[in-house]
């Protein structure tokens, strides 16, 4: 129990006092004693009130200026005020009172104006804080070697003042002494051997003093010799007794300074491979040896052993040195799991058959092969070996009708009975329903649906799926229980990694078709995001695509994409796009402006961003750009044509509207005719032209009148005729051209009313037997006849033709004053 301020040391208390100095002074040419500084206690609990004060002898002050001294007080650098009075014998005293004071160790300055200046005449060092904590744990532990008993323990709350530790023992009707002290603030000491009384109990505790009080821990009553800690035995042999069974005889020696002890012992062994430990207890440390059973054939075992004192107290010794062992072998046993595939192979039946190693239960020691026949073992024959091989697995063929194959294992104690393999069909019922879910960072629970028809046993597949096309390590187990619908797989599973699990039902016939599943054992986000790339863009949309993460770096199920874009204002947009899409188009943006845009993979596990992709928009789409080139195009081909056609003007002119002669400007105007009938004036209500009764050729290149032909011959040469004709005008047909370059061999003049066409005033007709055109090239067709219109009294509105001359040729023929021909057109 701890004690508040009751029963410290005399030296404990002298010693507190040197250290935490009362008084002291601080002045520039005065006496030590020019100033005393006072506290009611200097260690108070933490929190308490402390007062204090500074007495000021004047005649002790050297160059003290008369008058009343000021008198301040300083709390480490906090400025505290205090009453300041006379006191006796001409003394000037202040006293301080502080309500609470909070930090463990704290200056208290008493501070006057002397020359001017502020000056620290006096000082007083406080302490504050708890009693001491109370000890806890205390243990002790007896060396067998220079027989020192060491204890330990651990220390109370901290008081923040000087403690003094101590560890107390007492013997049996003696008083308490002072076992040993810790040295440099440790919580462990060592009682000697001269403090101690082996094999008789004693007492043993520990004190904890400082200036506010004394704590101490609960009383530890012990023999020393019943905390002894004992040297380890040896093992010394291991052997099987009797051979051909699990058992295990062990034989071992004590220690020599253990020898007269009388002593309790463990022995513990494992597997090799196995990380725990069996233990065997009660195994007396006298027996030197002992039998054990349980163990495994051709297994590898280490072997440990430990002692202490046979009172059940005290503490064990350390593990002996570790001792191994093999156990002998045995044939192996049990029946092998095993899993095929069949197909068919240039007339035989190819087989891919896996199996199961046998646990370690059953293998009986190390394996060193298995052998696969066409059938069981007999009395006298030996059945065809197809496989024989150390792996698990084996590929080989045998006749299409063969149903059963039989597998074995063997080691160097023999070989196991045949395990049956049925190579059924794969054409059963597939099951309903399959679904996993995680078991742990590397196991996967799988859960299926019953089968509607009774099943024998199921088998589950399962592999890491890859991207990249490679040979991937297919793991598989056997669940020979029919009626199970879930099933822990354990087998190479990875967290982050994705598995295809397919289970097969096994009916009694048949192998159902496999269900099929994706899983993961764990998810987190996705190591990389998709790569963003721009397939299109116009003034206001953009269409991105991006390839799929490769499934080693998906990290789990992508449940979807979130693609974001921001302007240069800060304008950010987000859309979430389904998973099974690579592709996404963002509308709404304005024309001609910087956008940055990223996208965001997401699993059940978190998200990570992809790099940012730039872009700008358009000023105008794509159809928009089109129809603006097709609009400039065709503009500047109709400048081009409007160019060319101001450039070529007449020949547009020629090509459009062609000119036609004016037969009254030909050369046919200078003939003058043997005999003309007086030209009747048009009638008033539809005018024209006169009809010619009469036309005369001339050969100008002979120089003689060519012979007419008409009706009536001219008596007379006749009047001039009406400026219809007129001679040597040039030919308006077409500009310096002349009419019949070459000769025509037949020209027929046509006129008179009485034979006009109907509807067509009387005519000229000009006509040729070849094709050479009447003008000259450019012409815009070859002319084989031509007429004009006038009105004929005869014919009145009607019109018709009327053959009046044959020439069998016509020279110099020339056209002229188109422009004075009313409606003269080809015919």
């Amino acid at each position: 129990m701890a004690r508040r301020g009751a029963g410290t040391p005399l030296l404990l208390q002298l010693s507190l006092l040197l250290l935490l100095n009362p008084s002291g002074t601080q002045q520039s040419g005065a006496e030590l004693d020019c100033a005393s500084v006072a506290v009611d206690s200097p260690v108070v609990p933490m929190g308490s009130a402390i007062t204090a004060s500074c007495t000021i002898r004047r005649e002790r002050c050297r160059g003290l200026q008369d008058g009343q001294p000021r008198i301040s007080w300083l709390l480490d650098t906090e400025p505290m005020a205090g009453r300041q009075r006379r006191g006796v014998g001409g003394t000037e005293v202040s006293e301080l009172s502080v309500p609470q004071l909070n930090r463990p160790q704290a200056k208290l300055w008493c501070c006057m104006e002397w020359n001017g200046t502020k000056q620290r005449v006096g000082m007083a060092e406080i302490r504050a804080g708890y009693p001491p904590g109370k000890p806890s744990n205390l243990s002790c532990l007896l060396d067998l070697g220079d027989y020192g008993l060491t204890c330990r323990w651990q220390q109370g709350a901290d008081g923040h003042l000087p403690t003094n530790v101590m560890l107390k023992c007492a013997m049996s009707r003696s008083p308490a002494v002072t076992c040993c002290t810790p040295q440099n603030g440790h919580s462990q000491c060592t009682v000697p051997r001269r403090l101690l009384q082996l094999y008789r109990p004693m007492e043993l505790w520990v004190t904890a003093s400082n200036a506010l009080g004394t704590a101490e821990s609960e009383r530890l009553r012990i023999d020393p010799m019943d905390v002894a800690k004992l040297d380890p035995p040896t093992l010394q042999s291991i052997h099987s007794v009797p051979p051909q069974t699990n058992c295990v005889t062990l034989t071992w020696a004590l220690a020599p300074r253990n020898a007269h002890m009388e002593l309790c012992c463990e022995l513990r062994y494992r597997a090799a491979k196995d990380p725990t430990w069996d233990v065997v207890t009660g195994i007396a440390g006298h027996a030197g040896n002992v039998q054990h059973c349980k163990f495994l054939f051709g297994m590898l075992y280490h072997f440990q052993m430990r002692c202490r004192r046979d009172s059940a107290r005290g503490y064990w010794s350390e593990w002996s040195v570790s001792r191994n062992y093999t156990t002998h072998e045995k044939a192996p046993e049990g029946k092998l799991d095993t899993w095929w595939s069949t197909q068919p192979a240039m007339g035989r039946m190819e087989v891919k058959l896996r199996w199961k190693a046998p646990r370690p239960q059953e293998a009986n020691g190390r394996v060193l092969g298995y052998r696969v026949a066409l059938g069981s073992r007999r009395r006298g024959k030996e059945p065809q070996t197809v496989c024989n091989t150390t792996d698990t697995q084996c590929d080989f063929t045998v006749p299409v009708r063969t149903a059963r194959v039989y597998l074995s294992a063997y080691n160097a104690a023999g070989e196991s009975s045949a395990t049956e393999v049925v190579l059924l069909e794969r054409k059963g019922q597939p099951l309903a329903g399959l679904w996993a879910v995680p078991g742990g960072e590397r196991s996967l629970w799988v859960h299926w649906e019953a089968a509607p028809v009774p099943v024998v046993a199921y088998v589950l597949e399962w592999q890491q799926v890859s991207s990249e096309p490679r040979h991937c390590h297919v793991c598989w187990q056997l669940e020979r229980n029919g009626t199970t619908t879930t099933t822990l797989i354990q087998d190479s599973i990875e967290p982050f990694q994705q598995y295809n699990i397919s289970v097969y039902p096994l009916y009694k016939d048949a192998v159902g078709t496999p269900a099929h599943v994706a899983a993961y054992s764990k998810q987190k986000a996705p190591s990389h995001a998709p790569k963003l790339h721009l397939k299109s863009i116009g003034k206001s949309q953009a269409e991105l695509s991006w390839e799929s993460v490769a499934v080693e770096l998906q990290n789990g199920f992508i449940t979807h994409y979130t693609v974001f874009w921001a302007n240069s204002t800060a304008e950010v947009s987000s859309a979430v796009v389904n998973s099974s899409l690579s592709s996404f188009t963002i509308h709404g943006l304005k024309p001609s402006t910087l956008y940055k845009v990223h996208i965001m993979a997401s699993t059940a596990g978190g998200s990570t961003n992809g790099t940012s992709l730039t872009l700008v928009t358009t000023v105008l789409d794509d159809i928009e750009i089109q129809f603006l080139f097709l609009t400039l195009g065709l503009v500047f081909v109709l400048l081009i044509i409007l160019l060319i056609c101001f450039q070529k003007n007449g020949r547009v002119k020629q090509q459009f509207w062609p000119s036609v002669p004016d037969p009254a400007n030909s050369s046919l105007g200078t003939w003058v005719p043997a005999e003309q009938e007086p030209l009747q004036t048009p009638g008033v209500k539809e005018p024209g032209l006169a009809t010619i009764s009469t036309v005369t050729v001339l050969d100008k290149a002979v120089g003689k009148q060519a012979p007419m032909w008409g009706k009536e011959p001219p008596a007379e040469p006749p009047a001039p005729p009406q400026p219809y004709m007129q001679q040597h005008r040039p030919s308006t047909l077409q500009p310096n051209a002349r009419l019949g370059a070459e000769p025509v061999q037949y020209v027929q003049v046509v006129g008179g009313s009485s034979q006009c066409p109907q509807h067509v005033t009387p005519c000229l007709y000009l006509r040729s037997s070849s094709t050479q055109p009447l003008l000259s090239d450019p012409s815009p067709e070859p002319y084989e006849n031509f007429w004009f219109r006038g009105v004929a009294p005869s014919c009145g509105r009607g019109s018709m033709e009327e053959p009046l001359l044959d020439f069998p040729l016509l020279r110099g023929l020339q056209v002229s004053g188109a422009e004075e021909l009313h409606d003269f057109q080809p015919c």
